[in-house]
């Protein structure tokens, strides 16, 4: 008997309810269309926003070939001279989304002027809300504009792209001719150095009739020279890692591990006592020959890091004067035909939806209030009098 006078209850609730909105249909309607018509002015109103994406593929990592196996060849700085730019899709994004890039564009497109804004940090914050930049789980990156006006939101996309290109090329050539300048002045060193040990042993060879020495002497010579070049390439390299990294870096005591190997097998191969200086093969000439394979030494050493760093030099201009904004523009920015936002129907089907709530709500609400009794309407009399008063 009870689930039975239940379920009579919940059929009469539910009657009731169908029974207050049918008898206030007229207010469910007027507010619905009052929504339909606010929401279609409202979004009438609105202006057309068209959007204009630019699509670039940052630079891969180089698979080997050509420059590569040039440095290759070359070693120690020629490493050092290709950093370039790495990094990635973050890299590029962090760009993008810098200051610096976002002035260039201002000042470029006079947008302190279109937005109408009062100062730099104004005109900022409307390009930061007008620009959309992301990366694709493919590394593409995607530079979206969006404007009123069409034709300035592919200019606003182009202008990014192009002056992240700009900045990327500053960045590099930096750093390219940093090191560049680098070898120069270290190369001009090594020419005087060249031409000094040319001269003595030119010299000493006409002062004592000397032509050449003993072929196992010079093979000594030709080995402690080469080390020696090795050893000066290996010191350059450090004195240029130093100036951007800390001493506890990986690559700089790799180095210092390097240079250390070189001056045990200097050490060894110059034979005792010599201290870096000997020379095994000819340890017991007379005076004029070991002076003689002294300064013939110091003449292979000074050719031998005159050839590494002048091929190290000719890299490093190279590296400088190649384009280093090696990312590649797969779509330019087009002015787009139709307009991406608002969308007008989706407002006014929402809208409406939202009104036909409201009135739901308004309806019990005042079906609630008409059947309160006598002593809770006195309540809320005094509570609005209270209102009033306050």
């Amino acid at each position: 008997m009870n689930t039975e006078n239940e379920m009579e209850e919940q059929e009469i609730n539910l009657l009731e309810l169908v029974h207050v909105l049918v008898k206030r249909k007229m207010l469910i309607f007027k507010i619905c269309t009052v929504g339909i018509v606010a929401s279609v002015v409202y979004s009438l109103n609105l202006p057309n926003i068209y959007s204009a994406t630019a699509k670039i593929l940052p630079p891969q990592k180089e698979a080997g070939g050509g420059l590569s196996a040039l440095l290759g060849q070359a070693g120690g700085l020629a490493g050092i001279a290709t950093g370039g730019l790495g990094g990635g899709s973050d890299l590029y994004l962090g760009i993008l989304k810098s200051r610096s890039v976002a002035d260039a564009v201002i000042h470029r497109l006079d947008l302190t002027r279109i937005y109408q804004a009062d100062n730099m940090e104004a005109a900022r914050r409307s390009l930061d809300g007008a620009i959309k930049v992301q990366a694709g789980k493919d590394g593409i990156i995607s530079i979206t504009a969006e404007n009123k006006d069409p034709n300035l939101s592919a200019q606003l996309a182009n202008a990014f792209v192009d002056e992240l290109g700009k900045t990327t090329i500053r960045l590099n050539l930096s750093k390219a001719g940093t090191e560049r300048i680098f070898l120069e002045k270290r190369l001009e060193l090594v020419k005087k150095d060249l031409v000094k040990a040319e001269n003595e042993v030119k010299y000493f060879s006409q002062r004592n009739r000397i032509v050449q020495v003993d072929s196992q002497a010079k093979a000594s010579i030709e080995a402690i020279a080469r080390l020696k070049a090795d050893l000066a390439s290996k010191e350059m390299q450090l004195a240029v890692l130093s100036s951007r990294q800390t001493e506890h870096s990986p690559d700089v005591k790799a180095i210092q591990n390097g240079i250390r190997s070189l001056k045990t097998e200097l050490s060894v191969l110059s034979g005792k006592g010599g201290v870096g200086e000997g020379i095994p093969s000819i340890g017991n000439m007379p005076g004029v020959g070991l002076e003689y394979s002294r300064k013939l030494r110091e003449l292979k050493t000074q050719e031998a890091i005159f050839e590494q760093l002048t091929k190290q030099y000719e890299i490093a201009k190279l590296t400088e004067a190649k384009d280093s904004s090696s990312f590649q523009i797969l779509d330019e920015a087009v002015i787009p035909v139709n307009k991406s936002k608002p969308k007008r129907s989706i407002i006014v089907i929402l809208s409406t939806v939202a009104a036909f709530f409201v009135s739901i709500f308004t309806v019990f609400v005042q079906e609630y209030l008409s059947r309160i009794p006598d002593s809770d309407r006195t309540i809320i009399e005094n509570i609005k009098r209270s209102a009033r008063n306050f």
